[in-house]
């Protein structure tokens, strides 16, 4: 069989991938064999896109023969790292070069980039590079090269043919199709995870995208606040309170998602997050998620305010109300501008419980649904009125609390005897 017609069997085999679905990492491990099995002394390649993320800047792939592939996520910051800065892929960016070779073995040996030393030391004797852009009239006019690099490595002695390097050209053409295909989709992932959450947005991408669409579900509501926010804002300069926010957000939004649990909306400088469940055994599981992230958030806040001090920066101070029930999760708003998020009486009460942590004096207040699961951890505290909730709701607060808790009820119930608070029984329980 003639060399065109082994690479036509590559580009048929590009061409069926690029109508599916393929994992980018399997899909360039498979071109990287089938190069390899029809001649191409292929050792060593290395995938390289640029993606849309709030962490990373790029994503990579390596192969290497017999070894199988590894992937790697840079981030942001790296683009200042020599490693960026001194790459061959960074010269072709600033210089607007598409294909790079350099000779790694013989007289015409070329090594003035510190990576090719290293694949040098691993016996490569000729090492390529070919940028395959997506054009778009959008990152033309932001200046910023959107496509695929690959880095091609031969060990055989002399390199790659000519002929060899004009048939990985081609070929790295097709590929670019299915890549900008995967890379997409990849980037629509990313948007949606971070600007709805991970469960939001695979039901939008499923198809849930029609004004009204949604479903009712059961899930432990956790709902926080920043406290002091009118003052900190109008006493701090708008870069200085953004950059709080942003801490107090780290503190409290970021235990939730690592334990599980889903963030749905930064409403202000509220945390609105939900860990959904459907068993008993699911039920517990959430409760338990949600208690995990709680202790990583009192942890977190207790040595963020330590640092702070130190700082001479203001304390960050906040609190939370944690409810259980049935929730509408869907899209509200208007056809034209929709918000995926969650509504109903258990929002609001998660609202109305995190209020009270103000009145009571403590940060966390549950209610009993929460606090059955793991009774050792609160300690009831009475029945209360929350504003606008008919029927009293028992609040249950950490044990651990309880001595600060009951102080801080005592001295409450001096004053309410004397002046009730809205929305709160006239003697609170002790």
């Amino acid at each position: 069989m003639g060399e065109h017609a082994l690479v036509s069997g590559i580009n048929e085999w590009l061409a069926d991938q690029a109508l599916s679905e393929p994992d980018i990492v399997g899909m360039f491990e498979g071109l990287c064999h089938r190069l390899h099995a029809i001649g191409i002394p292929l050792a060593r390649a290395r995938l390289t896109w640029p993606t849309l993320h709030p962490l990373f800047q790029a994503e990579t792939t390596l192969w290497t023969r017999g070894r199988g592939t590894e992937f790697e996520q840079f981030l942001h910051q790296e683009t200042l790292s020599d490693a960026w800065l001194e790459s061959p892929m960074k010269h072709m960016l600033d210089h607007d070069i598409s294909v790079l070779r350099r000779n790694l073995d013989g007289p015409d040996k070329l090594l003035d980039f510190p990576i090719l030393e290293e694949v040098c030391e691993q016996g490569m004797t000729d090492y390529l590079v070919v940028v395959t852009d997506f054009y778009s009239e959008k990152s033309n006019q932001n200046r910023q090269r959107r496509g695929i690099f690959v880095t091609w490595t031969a060990d055989r002695p002399g390199g790659f043919s000519n002929k060899e390097i004009e048939s990985l050209q081609k070929i790295q053409r097709r590929f670019a199709v299915a890549c900008k295909t995967v890379i997409q989709a990849r980037i629509s992932h990313n948007i949606v995870d971070t600007y709805l959450g991970k469960q939001a947005g695979e039901q939008v991408l499923s198809g849930a995208i029609r004004h009204g669409d949604g479903e009712e579900i059961k899930a432990v509501v956790w709902y926080s606040d920043l406290r002091n926010s009118t003052k900190l804002a109008d006493t701090m300069p708008g870069q200085e309170y953004l950059k709080l926010l942003n801490t107090y957000f780290e503190c409290t939004a970021g235990p939730v998602i690592k334990a599980g649990g889903e963030v749905l909306d930064f409403i202000g400088d509220a945390v609105l997050a939900i860990f959904p469940f459907q068993t008993k055994d699911e039920k517990h599981c959430a409760v338990c998620a949600a208690t995990t992230a709680l202790q990583s958030v009192m942890n977190a806040h207790e040595k963020l305010n330590r640092q702070r001090n130190k700082e001479n920066l203001p304390k960050i101070e906040f609190g939370i109300g944690i409810n259980m029930g049935l929730v509408l999760f869907g899209n509200i708003g208007v056809p034209e501008r929709l918000s995926f998020s969650v509504i109903g009486p258990t929002i609001n009460q998660a609202s109305r419980i995190e209020a009270m942590t103000k009145i009571i004096g403590c940060r966390v207040l549950v209610t009993r649904d929460i606090a059955s699961c793991e009774n050792s951890t609160w300690t009831s505290l009475g029945e209360h009125t929350l504003q606008g909730v008919s029927q009293k709701v028992e609040l249950f607060s950490l044990a651990e609390q309880q001595e600060a808790t009951q102080m801080q009820l005592k001295n409450l119930n001096k004053f309410s005897a004397r002046n009730p608070l809205p929305g709160s029984t006239r003697a609170l329980p002790i």
